[in-house]
């Protein structure tokens, strides 16, 4: 039987206040907090207005697999995902991180068996899934992980997809010169309504580029997802059959009981979320017009989950019982080796929100 033990946090700890990178969570453990995670947080409308603000919102990030609903939109705006007869699952997987299990890796294949192609032609690199249960199956049976097992290898299908769609080359469309990336660079631009011809470039763990965005501009970018009304024809058509597909799909986005799947799958229809590497999280709320980003200082995820998790709370967006549900899950909770509850993830005094 798992034990608990809650201790009021009675050995207050004063961190120094830093307004450009508040306390945006704290970490207990017994009587005492542990540990705090620094971050930004901005909430936008689809006019670049703000609704709230903490950090410094001006700061360049790499928003990571975080923007990976808004990358999808040209998969559907070129015309390639008619073409191809994508469905809602595939269109979710163009914006996972997936875990690697079977209802992720052969639904690629099928995929990319439909363009012609195998999972030779994904530029994203070999990975061993994320989910326990997939990993152990591959070992069990002496196979190594295919690129179709990569976290983001959808995102590289949709990236092909639009490639053959366009007639452009399926060999290096993940270099920066490639029309693909070009056309993600201005739509990021466009989106986020700055020049990201001089921002900080680099590359993102499945080898596509990645550049400087503010904190600000993304939130502003996630907001015109959720009110396309701002954008053209064919890119607001697009942004919404993503949002219909990532609600309709949550388990595409992450994984079982992964903590992006389980927030997806409870904010529904109402807003789609995506959490990226060290430390962002983003939200387009479709039903408020609005959209989240969220950046860590150290690159926590356990922390911008439980951000993610308050925002969406205040907003409305989860009501108590999704938010204990999600929870269940130990989204905030600090265990030891044998079970035992010791301390936990909470909101800190950086967002009183």
């Amino acid at each position: 039987m798992v034990s608990e033990i809650k201790a009021a946090v009675s050995h207050a700890i004063d961190f120094p206040e830093n307004r450009s990178a508040p306390i945006l969570i704290e970490v207990t453990r017994g009587g005492m907090v542990e540990s705090i995670h620094r971050g930004i947080c901005v909430i936008s409308d689809s006019r670049g207005s703000l609704y709230k603000s903490w950090g410094d919102r001006e700061r360049p990030i790499y928003p990571r697999s975080a923007i990976k609903p808004l990358q999808a939109i040209p998969v559907v705006a070129s015309g390639a995902a008619s073409a191809f007869k994508m469905n809602s699952a595939e269109l979710a997987l163009c914006c996972a991180s997936h875990s690697g299990e079977r209802v992720h890796t052969e639904k690629v294949a099928g995929w990319l068996e439909r363009l012609g192609l195998d999972d030779t032609n994904l530029e994203c690199g070999p990975q061993m899934p994320s989910d326990q249960e997939a990993t152990k199956e591959l070992i069990q049976s002496g196979k190594k992980p295919s690129s179709l097992h990569n976290n983001c290898s959808g995102k590289h299908a949709g990236m092909l997809s639009t490639a053959i769609h366009n007639k452009q080359s399926t060999v290096g469309y993940t270099k920066p010169d490639h029309p693909v990336q070009l056309d993600l660079i201005r739509l990021m631009s466009n989106l986020g309504n700055l020049d990201l011809s001089n921002t900080a470039r680099g590359l993102d763990g499945c080898g596509i580029p990645v550049f400087g965005i503010p904190v600000e501009s993304v939130a502003l970018a996630m907001a015109k997802f959720a009110d396309p009304d701002v954008l053209g024809q064919s890119e607001k058509e697009a942004c919404i059959q993503i949002r219909e597909a990532c609600g309709q799909n949550p388990v595409m986005i992450s994984g079982t009981n992964k903590i992006n799947t389980l927030i997806q799958a409870e904010t529904a229809d109402k807003a789609v979320v995506k959490g990226g590497a060290e430390g962002v999280y983003t939200a387009a709320i479709n039903s408020l017009g609005l959209g989240v980003c969220i950046k860590v200082d150290d690159g926590a995820g356990r922390a911008a989950s439980v951000v993610m998790l308050h925002v969406l709370h205040k907003l409305n967006i989860l009501n108590e019982e999704s938010v204990k549900k999600i929870k269940a899950f130990g989204v905030e909770d600090i265990r030891n080796w044998s079970g035992t509850l010791v301390g936990e993830i909470k909101v800190g005094k950086g967002i009183p929100f």
